[in-house]
């Protein structure tokens, strides 16, 4: 896609996050844009964005999608080319992944008309967070793997118990599978910090 329209997409969709939320459970508090998006002007497949929640950070594991988060996902349009993560508001919002965002919109003060005009420049870098120490990182990985942990035993224990009950099994599933690639992943990150 062309940097115009991907720059579009995300304005669309601070728009919308900027109206009351379709899904009253899952309380929308902000939302960053993160990756290539940051960097040079050029043809971009994703747009990667964090949509941040007030919600525990129990509720928010690395890569999962909080109850009702596919809900608000689809009523404010959050699909291809656009690429969510869902974040607790209890934490911060970066981590081994989500490089230096850059604030596009919060509940507080609105949509960043300063952030997403140094999108469209192509000047994101402009507009970023500041770079986590390394202490500060590690003491995130370590917080982000126990959360994960926790969430990748009970997806394991809810997979378990719907395993020969009649219904569906895909959404557990699917569930179990997001946590499980959560551990992973915060462990791998851990382990090449760790190096």
């Amino acid at each position: 896609m062309k940097w115009s329209r991907a720059v579009q997409h995300v304005e669309d969709l601070a728009r919308r996050c900027a109206t009351p939320s379709p899904i009253p459970m899952l309380p929308v508090t902000g939302l960053w844009v993160f990756g290539d998006l940051l960097g040079e002007p050029r043809d971009l497949d994703w747009a990667h964005v964090a949509v941040v929640v007030d919600l525990p950070l129990d509720d928010v594991p690395w890569l999962s999608i909080p109850q009702g988060g596919q809900h608000w996902a689809q009523a404010v349009r959050l699909r291809e080319p656009l690429v969510g993560r869902f974040r607790s508001a209890a934490g911060p919002v970066w981590n081994h992944r989500i490089a230096r965002p850059a604030l596009v919109w919060d509940s507080t003060d609105g949509i960043r008309d300063a952030t997403l005009a140094a999108l469209r420049d192509g000047l994101g870098r402009d507009v970023r967070v500041d770079a986590p120490s390394p202490a500060e990182l590690r003491a995130q990985l370590s917080t982000e793997l126990a959360v994960s942990l926790r969430s990748l035993r009970r997806q394991h224990r809810s997979y378990d118990d719907q395993r020969w009950r009649p219904g569906k099994l895909d959404p557990h599933a699917d569930s179990l599978w997001r946590a499980t690639d959560s551990y992973l992943d915060l462990l791998d990150a851990v382990n090449d910090f760790e190096l």
